[in-house]
């Protein structure tokens, strides 16, 4: 099999090509660009399933970043096994073929506990005082000390959240280049979030992401300098573009004010139980899964949110079928943002009352996603906060704002302009102007064993 490199680049679409990334623009003019038809939905971990299954979330059952599970009656978001991912991986279909063939699955998600050789993900410990070490998570576990002992602690708070920046990327880069050095993997697989954030915060603006955009071309041109001296077959590809959005849907307000959302009142600050709900949304950007606990209410559920300015398509079970991510996880219904509109996972309707994670970072107790964590309402009341951490007192990192509309792109959708598409570059063209995302698999096995 022929060395290969995935480098996944988040939010690379023709939009935001251009004079600030001199590099990507020779290397595409060197090479082939291809469309990439959005995933429903067009989020990280559903893509990311699809590109290394061949198979659609129908199949593989990754509806979403998070869905509800009827069992626990819990909103689950951003968990890691790969065991939650149906359907053959490509580094098991690989080692069928070739003894000898090695994978590196760098940071690209549900990373934990595959059949990859080698691999390494976020994973911060949690202390027993309620603190959040940044750290990460390897197989081997060696490997982490490993990559931590060179390259200093992985910088979680550099990831996600208000000071998510270049140096995670980076991080994730040098750690690659490092893990190629030690091992040789037959394929690697590298994931470059960087953009993610800067387009979510400010939309595709080159103008304003100017910076941002310049970095990851240099970071890019690293690594492709890194694996071309390996003699690697390399392929470019994004999960999805973001778009520019405006106005934030609020579906869980909606059904509470028709009296069907389940809330709980502690300490006086509400929460929302799902459980107990007759209805409710778990919003993941521009797609939402609603599930219904009540079937006497899913018709009117449907006509209301139908009627929703925002709302591009309401899908039942059976109009789920057809766009290929009906499943036991995926909502009783499944609505999809038009064009500059996204959804919240807000449920409260008085900021006093919003419970105490939607003001701090916390993408696991929150019952859906919040792009705001990119934001700080105040860095005087942070400074304070870090002050209370260096001198060992308690303190929450309470800095996020409650104002859904800061956020000026998104994604998930699928109908969306050509220059928000995904997109793939390798060495070949196709016969059409795009492919669909289960193409990416055979594309990737292809460049692999031909």
């Amino acid at each position: 099999m022929h060395k290969t490199v995935v480098i996944d680049i988040v939010g690379l679409s023709t939009s935001v090509i251009g004079e600030h990334t001199p590099f990507l623009q020779k290397y595409i003019a060197d090479h082939k660009l291809t469309l990439i038809e959005p995933l429903l939905p067009a989020v990280t971990t559903s893509v990311q399933s699809t590109y290394l299954t061949g198979k659609w979330p129908t199949e593989t059952g990754i509806v979403g970043n998070g869905w509800y599970d009827h069992t626990d009656c819990e909103i689950k978001f951003w968990k890691q096994s790969n065991k939650l991912v149906a359907g053959e991986k490509i580094w098991d279909r690989a080692k069928k073929l070739d003894p000898n063939f090695t994978c590196a699955n760098m940071f690209w998600w549900y990373n934990m506990y595959s059949n990859a050789d080698y691999s390494v993900t976020p994973r911060p410990n949690y202390l027993a005082d309620g603190r959040k070490m940044p750290d990460c998570y390897s197989h081997p576990s060696s490997l982490r000390d490993i990559l931590q002992e060179k390259l200093g602690q992985f910088p979680l708070f550099q990831f996600w959240g208000p000071g998510a920046n270049i140096k995670s990327s980076q991080w994730i880069a040098d750690a690659s280049m490092m893990t190629d050095d030690l091992y040789n993997p037959t394929l690697s697989l590298i994931y470059l979030p960087h953009l993610d954030y800067c387009l979510q915060k400010f939309g595709p603006d080159q103008s304003t992401i100017s910076k941002e955009l310049q970095e990851i071309d240099s970071l890019v041109e690293q690594l492709v300098d890194f694996y071309q001296h390996k003699g690697a077959h390399i392929l470019l590809l994004s999960e999805y573009g973001i778009s520019p959005v405006n106005r934030p849907i609020h579906v869980n307000r909606l059904l509470r004010k028709e009296g069907l959302l389940g809330i709980r009142l502690e300490r006086g600050l509400e929460l929302l139980d799902a459980g107990a709900s007759k209805a409710f949304a778990v919003a993941d950007h521009q797609v939402a899964h609603v599930y219904i606990n009540d079937s006497a209410v899913t018709e009117k559920v449907k006509a209301l949110l139908a009627a929703t300015t925002g709302v591009r398509s309401v899908l039942d079970k059976k109009e789920q079928l057809l766009s290929y991510i009906n499943h036991e996880r995926s909502g009783d219904l499944v609505l999809i943002a038009d064009e500059g509109s996204w959804f919240t996972y807000y449920f409260w309707e008085d900021d006093a009352k919003a419970p105490d994670y939607a003001r701090c970072v916390d993408i696991h107790k929150k019952p859906g996603y919040d792009p705001v964590e990119m934001f700080m309402s105040s860095k005087l009341r942070a400074g304070y906060k870090l002050l209370r951490k260096k001198a060992a007192l308690r303190y929450v990192m309470d800095v996020i704002p409650l104002d859904a509309t800061l956020i000026k792109g998104s994604h998930g959708a699928t109908v969306v302009d050509d220059r928000y598409k995904p997109v793939l570059v390798s060495d070949n063209s196709y016969d059409n102007k795009s492919i669909e995302p289960t193409d990416v698999f055979n594309i990737i096995w292809d460049t692999l064993t031909k």
